[in-house]
């Protein structure tokens, strides 16, 4: 069973950064999506970034230019590097990725942005 384990959350004032990290265990390949998501108070759940298993890179469009997804394929982790955060990217981010039809999610990462 793959489990996931997010770290890096944190509070920032507008125009900070953090880094968030997502480390898979208990896989026996590597994944071929990794996602980033993120929930905010009394909104729906909305994609944020996703990284290939051959590095092709999306995003939306909110945190384009200002958020960067990577992923370190030894250690089965995957990153995201958020710049010039906004009051608007408070939300609880969640990492989530596939193994052939077989998604996991983490568990949460809470980020705020407040001045």
């Amino acid at each position: 069973q793959v489990q996931l384990v997010e770290s890096g959350g944190g509070s920032v004032q507008p125009g900070g950064s953090l880094r968030l990290s997502c480390a898979a265990s208990g896989s026996t390949s590597p994944p071929q999506f990794m996602y980033w998501h993120r929930q905010a108070p009394g909104k729906q759940r909305e994609w944020v970034a996703l990284i290939t298993s051959s590095g092709t890179t999306n995003y939306a469009d909110s945190v384009k230019g200002r958020f960067t997804i990577s992923r370190d394929n030894a250690k089965n982790t995957v990153y995201l590097q958020m710049n010039n955060l906004k009051v608007e990217d408070t939300a609880l981010y969640y990492c989530n990725i596939w193994i052939g039809s077989s998604g996991s999610w983490g568990q949460g990462t809470q980020v705020t942005v407040s001045s």
